[in-house]
């Protein structure tokens, strides 16, 4: 009796899982469907040298990458965060890459996913085109094709893509959210790059999805309204702040 009742929610689990994404067209998946399909890229060289133990940020980025690690929520789903900023040119996209590449580093899976779809830049961090990314993925309602790093083979890349929508539908769609549900399934970290929040509200959408967010602003740069700003608009979101990074570079 007590096994039948397993069963029997475990396959209405499965169903209640089903049924949203069939709603979106999607097909069904399984943990170890998510595997990297595209060629290799390479990180550029300023993003290698910076995880060299000679160099004054890989301290920084360890010790970063280890805070973060050690609030894991779930030791057996994904940890995903998201990074914020109030304005452009405050390193938000450089930081990303390097807190997935540190992560990997330590041989958990990762994935760096660039939903900045206003000014993308990961692909260019990784000597790669934009194309074939995530907004085609939420177009067509399949699954995103990955690339894998050279030298890191812990680490997948989603590049934005070539977005032809209002950005703003396309990562409030039932589509995205399926997508952050399966890489939470199979991937161990996730780092999501975004649209800056002064100007854009893409990045408390996703913030608000994924729930857990690393804030970013760089010295001499930031106006103090705007992450004030910032900060008072996440509060209406369902995303706690796992952290605050001032950059100096």
């Amino acid at each position: 009796m007590n096994d039948m009742s397993v069963n029997s929610t475990s396959e209405h689990l499965r169903d209640a899982k089903r049924a949203p994404r069939e709603a979106a067209g999607l097909a069904p998946i399984s943990r170890i469907e998510i595997v990297p399909l595209d060629p290799v890229v390479e990180p550029s060289l300023p993003m290698i040298m910076a995880h060299d133990p000679s160099d004054p940020r890989h301290e920084a980025m360890c010790a970063l990458r280890t805070e973060l690690l050690l609030r894991r929520e779930f030791a057996d789903r994904a940890e995903i965060i998201v990074l914020l900023s109030p304005c452009r040119g405050e390193g938000r996209s450089l930081l990303a890459a390097h807190l997935a590449i540190a992560v990997a580093r330590t041989g958990c899976p990762t994935l760096l996913v660039d939903a900045d779809f206003r000014h993308p830049r990961q692909h260019e961090l990784f000597g790669t085109h934009r194309d074939q990314g995530l907004s085609e993925a939420i177009a067509a309602g399949e699954r995103p094709r990955l690339r894998t790093v050279y030298g890191h083979p812990r680490l997948s890349l989603l590049t934005a893509g070539e977005l032809a929508g209002d950005p703003l539908f396309c990562l409030s769609s039932l589509c995205f959210k399926l997508m952050v549900d399966d890489w939470r399934e199979n991937f161990g970290f996730v780092v999501i790059d975004t649209a800056p929040v002064a100007q854009f509200s893409e990045g408390l959408v996703i913030a608000d999805l994924v729930g857990r967010v690393l804030v970013l602003s760089r010295a001499q740069h930031t106006p103090y309204r705007q992450m004030q700003d910032m900060l008072r608009r996440l509060t209406v979101t369902r995303s706690q702040i796992q952290g605050a990074v001032l950059s100096h570079f």
